[in-house]
């Protein structure tokens, strides 16, 4: 039985090429989804949760993190956000994933981290 060649065969210069250095910058630099923030004029809890996500917002940039740009939506402008969250304001949505009502700076912390922090081919 013959030897396999060096590196298994795939090379490009006949001898074993060292690994690629990928640009890893541009490969992180992906555009990161917009974090939508569901809620109503003159709601309390809506007001709270703007507060816990613009200081964790604000802290992961201090931190080097990715921070996502936060869009605001009333739901009394369009009749479906209505119908669809109007028991779970506020409500917050990043990527695919949801929180409704809104009110553990914990959760909404966690829900950062696993949709911006975690590998995975979206944003690595």
């Amino acid at each position: 039985m013959a030897a396999a060649p060096p590196c298994g065969g795939l090379t490009t210069s006949g001898g074993c090429d060292p690994p690629h250095d990928y640009n890893r910058t541009a490969m992180t630099d992906a555009p990161l989804p917009d974090l939508f923030l569901y809620g109503r004029p003159n709601c309390g809890l809506c007001t709270e949760a703007r507060g816990m996500l613009d200081a964790l917002l604000a802290d992961r940039r201090d931190r080097g993190l990715a921070a996502p740009r936060v869009v605001e939506r009333n739901i009394d402008t369009d009749p479906a956000w209505h119908r669809d969250f109007f028991a779970v304001v506020p409500m917050v949505e990043l990527g695919d994933s949801r929180l409704e009502t809104v009110t553990s700076l914990a959760k909404l912390r966690r829900l950062l981290a696993d949709q911006l922090d975690a590998p995975t081919d979206r944003h690595r």
